[in-house]
């Protein structure tokens, strides 16, 4: 079923891709041979005769190409394998300047074509979002979380705040916090954090140095039920000390807690690099520890935003615009760190890391309904959308930016460049490609197992 789905998704994306090539050549008069979804022997294929549609099953290439009242009319397939498609135009691959060819028009019609399969992958990621956002909200850069004793508390944050820029990088979304601290490190240096509060802008400092001390345990972050341990981190200070997962915490240097709440405002005043002495209950068996934190320093702001909020039309399509340009800087940022070295092989995925992904945030949304299903597919289907788009629009040989780069070039010199020489390098440029996916495929594999 994941399989299904991220195949249906992928196909969608290139269908959507290849209809925007279809539409700008339909447009400038050039001849469009076939449009087909999917991939491998065709099962389907249509086309509009004089006297009607006219309907073939398991049409073959040579009848195909040899039937001649289908000669000069567009035929619509549907092929075996359910991934992705394709536009064919006379003339795009090959020496041909007949009336309805490709090379036959203009600098400008040409580029018109080229960019519109790019760009309707972004109108679709566009599409997407008002439906993300129209259903599950807009996630608003809101402060939702300052954690006690950290550098945003120390610094004046505080819960309901609305980030609007880090370091002057202006925030719209949630989401923009993460990744811009993903790119851009913590450093020692001092972070400047301009928020709102009570309708008025104000920035905040924040000396992201922390220094605090660790007891490797997690328990529940429902306030008012037991503080029962739920896990003890490997090599921790509770570990080594020997206290266990499913102890209930009854005391914290000898101030009594009988709730999660004030387990957490104990913990917080026990954060001193001393001993602190734990009593605990074990199946009915009082007990007491004595636990020497582990010392930590480490870079954070201390605090979490992002919170999802109903909007209207209006700000439903603004922020739609926001999130696919949030993608667009992303992949762009990503391959920036990836060019220079920032980025290992354990973050690059193709084909089959990109249907364990989805079949990954099906498994996790399955307990929440089909409704949650359907958004966070949708939500893949923007990300993946937006990043398609961005990648054809590399200025590589056999991509859609490196088809562009050259009708730029005819247009700067006045003339085209040898049609051969040009078909020849994108041949070179595919096979390449090729190979970089089958690398890529191998690496998904790889993780996989491993």
């Amino acid at each position: 079923m994941n399989i299904v789905a991220a195949l249906l998704i992928f196909t969608v994306i290139v269908v959507i891709h290849e209809f925007g090539h279809f539409l700008l050549a339909k447009k400038n008069g050039i001849e469009v041979t076939e449009f087909s979804v999917g991939m491998g022997p065709r099962l389907i294929t249509l086309c509009k005769m004089n006297n009607g549609m006219v309907c073939k099953l398991f049409c073959s290439q040579k009848l195909f190409e040899e039937r001649e009242d289908w000669q000069h009319i567009t035929k619509y397939s549907w092929k075996l394998f359910p991934i992705g498609g394709s536009c064919a135009m006379v003339g795009e691959d090959m020496e041909d300047d007949s009336e309805n060819s490709f090379n036959s028009k203009g600098v400008w019609a040409r580029f018109s074509v080229i960019f519109a399969g790019p760009f309707f992958n972004f109108v679709l990621a566009f599409v997407f979002s008002i439906i993300i956002l129209g259903n599950a909200g807009i996630d608003m850069p809101e402060v939702v979380q300052v954690s006690a004793g950290q550098p945003g508390a120390a610094a004046g944050i505080k819960e309901g705040d609305m980030v609007k820029s880090i370091d002057g990088h202006k925030i719209s979304i949630g989401r923009e916090i993460t990744t811009y601290l993903q790119l851009h490190p913590l450093s020692g240096d001092t972070v400047a954090v301009k928020v709102e509060r009570d309708g008025k802008e104000q920035t905040i400092n924040i000396d992201p140095d922390y220094k605090t001390y660790l007891f490797g345990f997690g328990y529940s972050s429902d306030e008012k039920v037991k503080p029962t341990v739920s896990d003890v981190t490997d090599k921790g200070a509770f570990q080594k000390a020997g206290i266990k997962a499913n102890d209930v915490i009854l005391s914290v240097n000898g101030t009594r807690v009988s709730n999660c709440e004030e387990l957490t405002k104990a913990m917080e005043t026990a954060k001193t690099g001393k001993e602190v002495t734990f009593e605990v209950d074990r199946k009915g068996k009082e007990m007491t520890f004595k636990v020497t934190p582990t010392p930590y320093e480490g870079k954070t702001l201390g605090f979490v935003a992002g919170k999802d909020e109903m909007k209207g039309p209006g700000a439903v399509l603004k922020y739609s615009v926001i999130e696919v340009k949030y993608w667009i800087e992303t992949t762009v940022a990503s391959l920036g760190q990836l060019v220079r070295g920032k980025v290992s092989r354990n973050d690059v995925s193709g084909v089959v890391g990109i249907v364990d992904a989805v079949g990954g945030v099906i498994d996790q949304s399955v307990e929440y309904g089909v409704k949650a299903v359907i958004i966070n597919m949708l939500y893949m289907s923007v990300l993946l959308s937006a990043n398609l788009g961005v990648m054809n629009l590399l200025p590589l040989p056999a991509l859609d930016g490196g088809r562009l780069v050259f009708i730029l070039i005819e247009a700067v010199r006045g003339k085209p460049i040898d049609r051969e020489k040009e078909g020849f390098v994108h041949v070179i440029g595919f096979f390449l490609l090729m190979i970089l996916m089958v690398l890529i495929m191998f690496n998904d594999i790889w993780k996989i197992i491993h």
